[in-house]
């Protein structure tokens, strides 16, 4: 009987190893591949639709359209720098002054974010799901330093903003240009821009098409901070354009 145990106990252990080595091997064949190749759809998309179908949704779409950097107007890749991420261009995936804000509670622009960058944003969406749990915020610092190895700054920045959630069912720049502004992301203006990174910190409850005193109040700070940072020469200086 005690052999049995043990047997039991060994192969239990063994099958863990195996789907743990597993997993993380297609996160890493999928950080490779998606260094170069478009997304079809990501882990929050298809989190959000199956949800909807659970819930007896079958009206909820969850819809993109990939564009590659060159098809976006270089306003919003600032103004989602601007908005969320100020230190994107020189951090290694991680901002811990935002991190030491959250935690002594000292900065409620900070909190409302969470203190994630974009390039841990990026690697939630992409291979992860939603929620706030220790384990899920594990596993997103370890996917977050792998994009980060393998991927450039230009490539975490077109995928963010390929995968960004912008209202229900509205995913990406391009998805977002045209149900808001009706026009594709390569024509948006500073003050577009500004406006859709205005509503990330929650795109459900800040809504583009009707937006609220503190979104407009959001939208003309995170002008100013795009000035601020140096226009399109930021981009440039970091390679971002």
């Amino acid at each position: 009987m005690k052999r049995d145990r043990r047997f039991s106990w060994r192969w239990s252990k063994k099958m863990v190893w195996r789907t743990v080595f597993g997993i993380v091997g297609l996160w890493l064949a999928g950080i490779v591949c998606f260094a170069f190749l478009p997304l079809p759809f990501s882990a929050v998309m298809a989190e959000r639709q199956i949800t909807a179908w659970s819930q007896g949704n079958f009206h909820y779409v969850a819809h993109s359209d990939w564009v590659e950097r060159n098809e976006i107007s270089p306003w919003i890749a600032l103004a989602v720098i601007a908005g969320e991420d100020q230190k994107f261009p020189d951090h290694w995936g991680f901002d811990v002054d935002a991190i030491k804000s959250v935690l002594t509670n000292s900065d409620e622009a900070t909190q409302l974010r969470g203190a994630s960058t974009l390039s841990q944003q990026t690697a939630k969406n992409v291979f992860l799901w939603d929620g706030r749990s220790w384990i899920r915020k594990g596993l997103e610092a370890g996917v977050t330093l792998g994009i980060e190895a393998i991927w450039s700054k230009r490539r975490i920045l077109t995928m963010y903003l390929n995968i960004a959630e912008w209202g229900e069912g509205i995913f990406g720049v391009e998805a977002a240009s045209q149900h808001y502004f009706h026009k594709p992301a390569s024509r948006l203006t500073q003050s577009e821009a500004a406006l859709l990174a205005a509503v990330l910190p929650n795109p459900i409850l800040f809504n583009v098409a009707a937006p609220s005193a503190y979104v407009r109040q959001r939208q003309q700070w995170i002008l100013r901070q795009m000035q601020q940072l140096g226009g399109e020469a930021f981009l440039r200086r970091h390679h971002l354009n």
